[in-house]
């Protein structure tokens, strides 16, 4: 895409072709209410990043009928309408097309180079800030790149197989998990993590917001989730002797994440009284919602009219109550948040569950929920090789797999973040795998039905365990 199109950009924010930009936002993979409407889109601010190749970086507020918004990153670009990219245009006049910048990554080569040269760019409402962080050593700019393709709700584009850039897509106002956590593990010298180069951010007048991150790239990574599935076809016990290792890196996270008591939003606290009871009135409202839907399905039968089973067996559980300590988590921990490189395991993705709000997400929990995320992650990728691979896994890998990642991760934990005594940290991972189980329910039902049988072995797993 070539030519000086300062002028487009000028007339894109102020002459926004709005149906238009509707229509190409609800058919996006990163967009968040897909059960919904966009009734109305306008530009928050925005600020041209580069002019030949034009890069203009777009606040958009869409509006729904009820009242609500929600806030994304566009990263845009432009081009004469005679010129045809292999993209869909967003928006289109009689003189100039726009497009997602993200469908020519080399477009987003001036993000780095700012985040290189830690510039600010002003705007009438507000500046967006590129940032370094210090002693990273040289930032290549001018080197191959291409899109990372497999991401539901970021962008990410690799540089020269050395540095990743994410572009947060939906946003909120406030610093993004991902980068307040990277920042506090950087500064922690946890050395589990794709390190911290820099980041993008910005500061308006009525919000602010995390835009981005610029991380070190793994080129000889595989996911956690792809080698459990090539290893459990091709030698399990050696991918169980990995989650050994993943466990021990687990619980070194936890104790990074806890060793800082000085610092207000990692230092570790005592839980509430409220906080046992406030988890079980929302997986209440999750039974609550999800059971009077089930279908009529065999492969729900199981549960079907057994929500009530489920409370009881919450209530029975949250007696012992939580104890331990409320620490800053990973939020969303499974093992396709995890890269096996030569040197060990990394984790990565450190924004939470991206369907719960940002301050949910930078709540401080108990250091199970992350174990029990990744104990049901276990679970899926067990069932996940036959739906996928047409293969069995071996009949008591899900139960080796959870008996060899405890065992390290609880070898190395500190014992004061844990309730005291095994049977309150038995109790208190069933609830929270319990938790979880739901949250996968519910997401089977609405995107995948044929995957229902996994969380709904993983419910009735819980409610007949002694």
């Amino acid at each position: 895409m070539t030519g000086h199109l300062q002028t487009p950009v000028n007339a894109f924010r102020h002459s926004l072709d709005v149906e238009a930009l509707r229509e190409w936002v609800e058919r996006q993979r990163w967009y968040a209410s897909k059960s919904r409407h966009v009734s109305g889109i306008e530009i928050d601010d925005g600020v041209v990043v580069s002019e030949d190749p034009p890069l203009f970086l777009g606040l958009v507020q869409t509006r729904f009928a009820t009242g609500s918004h929600e806030l994304y990153q566009l990263p845009l670009t432009f081009c004469a309408s005679g010129e045809n990219p292999d993209s869909d245009p967003i928006a289109t006049t009689p003189e100039w097309s726009a497009f997602d910048a993200i469908s020519d990554p080399k477009l987003i080569r001036d993000l780095l180079r700012r985040i290189a040269d830690e510039q600010q760019l002003e705007t009438d409402d507000g500046h967006f800030g590129f940032h370094r962080v210090p002693g990273t050593g040289p930032i290549a700019v001018d080197v191959p790149v291409r899109a990372i393709g497999v991401e539901q709700s970021n962008s990410s584009i690799v540089f020269g197989d050395q540095i990743v850039l994410k572009v947060f897509r939906k946003l909120e106002p406030g610093i993004n998990p991902e980068l307040e956590l990277l920042q506090f593990l950087t500064r922690q010298q946890f050395p589990n993590i794709a390190p911290l180069l820099g980041w993008y951010d910005y500061e308006g007048r009525s919000f602010s917001a995390t835009l981005g991150v610029a991380q070190r790239f793994f080129p000889r990574a595989i996911g956690g989730w792809e080698l459990a599935g090539e290893q459990i076809e091709s030698n399990p016990d050696v991918f169980l002797n990995e989650l050994g290792s993943l466990g021990t890196v687990t619980a070194e996270l936890h104790n990074s994440l806890a060793s800082d008591p000085g610092d207000p939003a990692f230092a570790p606290e005592e839980p509430s009284s409220e906080a046992l009871s406030l988890l079980t009135a929302t997986i209440d409202e999750e039974i609550e919602r999800i059971f009077v839907r089930l279908p009529d399905d065999q492969r729900v039968a199981a549960i079907a009219g057994r929500g009530q089973d489920v409370r009881e067996r919450i209530a029975m559980r949250a007696q012992l109550g939580i104890g331990g300590r409320s620490i800053r988590t990973h939020g969303d921990y499974h093992l396709g948040q995890t890269l096996h490189t030569p040197t060990g395991w990394v984790i990565i993705d450190f924004e939470g569950e991206p369907a719960r709000p940002l301050f949910e997400r930078r709540q401080k929990r108990s250091p199970l929920r992350d174990v029990a995320s990744m104990l049901r992650s276990f679970a899926y990728v067990a069932s996940a090789v036959e739906f996928t691979r047409g293969i069995r896994a071996p009949e008591d890998f899900e139960r080796r797999a959870r008996a060899t990642f405890s065992e390290h991760y609880f070898a190395r934990i500190d014992p004061a973040l844990l309730p005291a005594g095994d049977t309150a940290v038995t109790n208190l991972l069933s609830i929270f795998e319990l938790e979880k189980a739901m949250y996968e329910l519910q997401y089977e039902l609405d995107n995948r039905p044929d995957w229902l049988p996994i969380p709904v072995a993983g419910i009735t797993r819980l409610l007949e365990s002694e």
